[in-house]
């Protein structure tokens, strides 16, 4: 299903600063969303995360791992672009939510903290009420007991404790729901090429069940996604691109059928 189908942009201000300083923004107009997964590609700078940022801002998407996209202050300039964006939507939906995979580590540190402090407390319940009576010693350690049982459920024992790709998984698989909107900003970065097949799966379901992708992706795998739309932001301009024309997957193609031809020049 398609939540957003259309982003309008007011005129940009010409201006030196970033963002309005991305030769993308003096060209773009609208972005337009034809299927439920679409993917910004293009290289280093070319304006795929900042608008990514941007869209999520003016959504209002949950952010995963940070504040609110109204108070995190690495999104400051993307909530000035947000401005100049219109969303068309189909269905205005407030589930699903935002992800910088720079901003998971962060995050699974602080659920750690989390436990760490709901384990402390109940522990301090089960020292201060041994003297009041069953009863209320169960009264006052539901609420600890309930929250940390929602973080084993959702997390099992901590992202942590398990590798990067694996937690990076888990934290995608708790928090899907259907119907979502989800902006993705490099998800890959964590995961190896067998679990970015995995979350291609867990994606597929998404889309079964409602959802909507918006990825910013440097990864052929992801690019490959079936039926996806692809935006390419190089030169300055957004414009739709098929797979096998991508920079990206032809010279992947042809590194891995030689790749000491590669190697031998550099």
């Amino acid at each position: 299903m398609l939540h957003i189908t259309r982003v309008n942009l007011r005129p940009i201000p010409e201006s030196k600063s970033f963002p309005f300083s991305l030769p993308l923004l003096q060209n773009l107009k609208e972005i337009v969303f034809d299927s439920p997964v679409t993917l910004f590609v293009g290289e280093n700078g070319s304006g795929k995360s900042t608008i990514l940022e941007a869209l999520a801002c003016a959504a209002e998407s949950i952010v995963v791992g940070s504040e609110s996209t109204r108070t995190d202050k690495s999104l400051a300039h993307a909530r000035e672009l947000a401005k100049y964006f219109k969303l068309s939507w189909t269905k205005r939906t407030r589930r699903g939510f935002f992800l910088r995979a720079e901003d998971f580590f962060g995050y699974a540190k602080r659920l750690n903290e989390m436990r760490s402090e709901m384990e402390s407390d109940l522990q301090n319940v089960e020292i201060e009420y041994q003297d009041r009576g069953e009863f209320a010693r169960q009264q006052a350690r539901m609420s600890y007991a309930h929250e940390l049982g929602d973080l084993r459920r959702y997390y099992g024992e901590g992202l942590e404790a398990r590798s990067h790709g694996e937690s990076f998984l888990a934290l995608f698989q708790s928090r899907f729901v259907p119907g979502g909107l989800y902006l993705l900003d490099e998800p890959e970065a964590p995961l190896s090429p067998i679990r970015q097949l995995a979350l291609i799966s867990a994606i597929k379901d998404m889309v079964s069940q409602n959802g909507q992708f918006i990825i910013a992706t440097h990864s052929p795998i992801l690019m490959a996604y079936p039926g996806a739309s692809i935006l390419n932001f190089d030169g300055g301009r957004l414009l739709p691109v098929l797979f096998d024309d991508l920079e990206h997957v032809r010279l992947m193609r042809d590194f891995l059928q030689d790749p000491q031809a590669f190697l031998q020049k550099l």
